[in-house]
């Protein structure tokens, strides 16, 4: 059976001992290099490739989140689990953003650990369960925002059909009196019609209201 070769980047070397010896005692899994801060584990990965990196958040100099982004950059097959002894909401999200697989609490117990890195080389998200609820909360809240503020873009530039006959026109660099032959309406309907368009579309000029309504896809 091939092993997964993991790589322990973390400033502290106790620590790194006492991951790598409950790593080796596994018939799964091998060591195949430490780093004590997030440019040598930047370098070390690239090195040697690893398939797991357990990597600390908080390490001098280069830090655990930049370490992971120019990683994943590097080796975008190699994942990476952040471990950490503080519960941030701000690194949680910067982390999952960057790329990591997981992130757990270095207060976690050994077999626990052991079955979040596995999971984690199947694809499954290695996360406490404190940690991926606080995840979906902040999945939904985003998406509730996302639908609000799609529903108000809709709103925004929602024209009537004359408008979108009118705006149709004015894109075609059609004059006011044009506009009104081609529609058969009065110059005054045209001129209201065209500042309500250029009122919805949030702009001040009929070439902005044509290069809006290109870009929307209204005409």
């Amino acid at each position: 059976m091939e092993k997964v070769r993991v790589l322990l980047a973390d400033d502290h070397a106790l620590f790194r001992e006492g991951l790598a010896g409950i790593i080796a005692s596994q018939p799964d899994m091998e060591v195949v290099g430490e780093a004590s801060d997030g440019l040598e584990s930047l370098v070390k990965a690239q090195e040697l490739k690893p398939d797991l990196i357990l990597m600390d958040v908080q390490m001098p100099g280069m830090d655990g989140l930049e370490a992971i982004r120019q990683i994943k950059q590097a080796l975008p097959e190699t994942s990476v689990v952040m471990l950490t002894v503080r519960d941030d909401d701000e690194k949680l999200f910067e982390a999952l953003k960057n790329g990591a697989q997981g992130y757990l609490l270095k207060e976690i117990r050994s077999q626990e650990l052991l079955a979040m890195l596995r999971g984690a080389m199947q694809g499954e998200a290695a996360l406490s369960a404190s940690l991926a609820g606080r995840v979906l909360v902040e999945f939904r809240r985003l998406s509730r925002s996302r639908l609000k503020r799609d529903l108000t873009d809709d709103e925004e530039y929602m024209l009537t059909e004359r408008e979108q006959q009118v705006l149709l026109q004015v894109s075609d660099g059609a004059t006011d009196k044009e506009i009104a032959d081609a529609l058969t309406i009065s110059l005054n309907t045209v001129k209201t019609h065209v500042r309500n368009i250029l009122s919805k579309l949030h702009v001040s000029t009929r070439r902005e209201a044509a290069k809006v309504a290109k870009n929307k896809g209204l005409v």
